[in-house]
């Protein structure tokens, strides 16, 4: 059984190493690190050391970078470029089962391997304290489909509860290696200071898209009715439709609290 565990945790390790595409091209790891105008009071989080490129020009510019590798090949190359900076915390780890900080402020700033992007934009997002800014260089259709893009997901409008995005660079293929089938970009992650609902509202916001994404707003099964959806959208000074039929983030929004307006005193969605 040990040696079952031992056998599955070397190859995560190597599917993660195998997953990563490098930066480490002085002059444009120094501009993205800059679009995030770190000070040196900053705290920053690195998801995965690499050979430890991006780690040196975040040392350059935060006040403390810390950077957790899987890698223990990598890690021990990535110490002798980092040797000369004292600002640096490395840790040998699976990010996946690293501990978050429970207090103060820190942002992130990685280059993360594809395969797991949804489960960490997860588990920076829904912490109880996560990062003020994230900033993280992805494959370009994952973040488009974070925004929203091409069309609303349950995902995109959960995370925009609490999140503003931003696609602030577009990579090309050449600037990695080895190079990437895909196109790629860094997405910011903005926490907004206060959410659009508390905790008791946004858990009933996902019960509302689910459904209103399963059966439609309006229709059989639907949540409102077509006059109830115009009335409340032409109150709000919205649109009733985006040009391309797509329903934006503030308009299901809105929706949201005409339909917990009009439904029992406690709001409850059924």
């Amino acid at each position: 059984m040990r040696k079952d565990r031992r056998q599955a945790g070397d190859s995560h390790v190597k599917r993660v190493s195998d997953s990563q595409n490098f930066l480490t091209e002085a002059k444009l790891l120094q501009r993205i690190v800059r679009l995030a105008d770190f000070e040196k009071q900053d705290t920053v989080l690195e998801i995965g050391t690499g050979k430890g490129h991006l780690t040196e020009a975040l040392c350059k510019k935060a006040g403390k970078v810390c950077s957790v590798e899987i890698d223990g090949k990598l890690m021990e190359n990535a110490k002798k470029r980092l040797s000369k900076y004292t600002n640096v915390e490395l840790v040998l780890g699976d990010f996946m089962n690293y501990r978050l900080p429970i207090k103060g402020d820190y942002q992130v700033f990685a280059n993360i391997p594809f395969f797991l992007t949804t489960q960490i934009v997860e588990k920076l997002t829904q912490g109880s304290n996560p990062p003020g800014h994230i900033w993280l260089v992805m494959e370009k259709g994952a973040a488009k489909r974070f925004m929203g893009l091409p069309r609303e997901t349950v995902k995109s409008l959960e995370l925009k509860v609490g999140w503003e995005m931003k696609i602030v660079y577009h990579f090309r293929r050449e600037d990695f290696h080895p190079k990437p089938s895909v196109d790629t970009v860094l997405i910011h992650f903005k926490k907004k200071a206060v959410p659009d609902l508390n905790k008791k509202e946004y858990r009933e916001f996902q019960k509302f898209v689910e459904r209103g994404m399963k059966y439609g707003i309006t229709g059989k099964g639907g949540l409102l009715t077509q006059r109830q959806v115009s009335a409340a959208l032409r109150q709000a000074g919205l649109n009733q439709d985006h040009e391309d039929g797509v329903m934006l983030y503030i308009q299901w929004l809105c929706l949201f609290r005409c339909y917990r307006g009009l439904t029992n005193p406690a709001g409850i969605i059924k």
